[in-house]
């Protein structure tokens, strides 16, 4: 049934494609969520991760494969957004150093993890997410993606060193802050 709904969207049928991103908006948005904690953003990335799969979508060589490479196109589209998200945070913040914004009003509403977390790169997020939050094995994460196995394990650790790094930052900058408070 997928397999003839690509064929037809592949065609130009809109309907067909239409059904083929029903089956797999709410996917689509809970992986972009989970890499982005954001839903706006999140949102975003759905919408130009699906215009790009309807504007590319005659280039899929195997209909069959039309999940995986959904994914993939998923992907890029995050990683798009979160670069668009990590420039304007730099914004933010240079604009917030030039009016010496005290410390304690930077967001503290979301947990530790969570601050660590946004703070990786895009490619770790994405590693961290398939086997903590999807829970895919490498091989299946490595298929998703079109990797080699080795490059997802490579990633994963990268990613749980990166982590373990931007924990250790935050807690030493939570006790120098405590410190100066006093």
């Amino acid at each position: 049934m997928q397999r003839e709904l690509v064929v037809r969207a592949q065609e130009g049928d809109r309907d067909a494609f239409s059904e083929l991103a029903a089956a797999a908006i709410a996917r689509l948005f809970n992986v972009a969520q989970l890499m982005l904690r954001d839903n706006d953003l999140a949102n975003d990335a759905v919408q130009e991760a699906l215009v790009a799969a309807w504007r590319d979508v005659r280039g899929l060589r195997d209909p069959d494969r039309f999940d995986a490479w959904l994914h993939r196109v998923l992907v890029h589209a995050v990683y798009r957004e979160a670069g668009r998200q990590r420039r304007q945070r730099t914004s933010k913040l240079e604009l917030a150093g030039m009016f010496a914004t005290p410390p304690s009003s930077c967001i503290e509403d979301r947990d530790e993890l969570d601050r660590c977390f946004v703070r990786l790169a895009p490619e770790h997020r994405l590693a961290l997410v398939h086997r903590f939050y999807l829970g895919l094995t490498d091989d299946q994460s490595a298929a998703l993606l079109g990797i080699p196995v080795g490059t997802v394990k490579s990633r994963l650790h990268r990613a749980t060193d990166a982590l373990r790094a931007e924990l250790a930052a935050d807690a030493r900058g939570t006790v120098a802050r405590e410190e100066v408070a006093r």
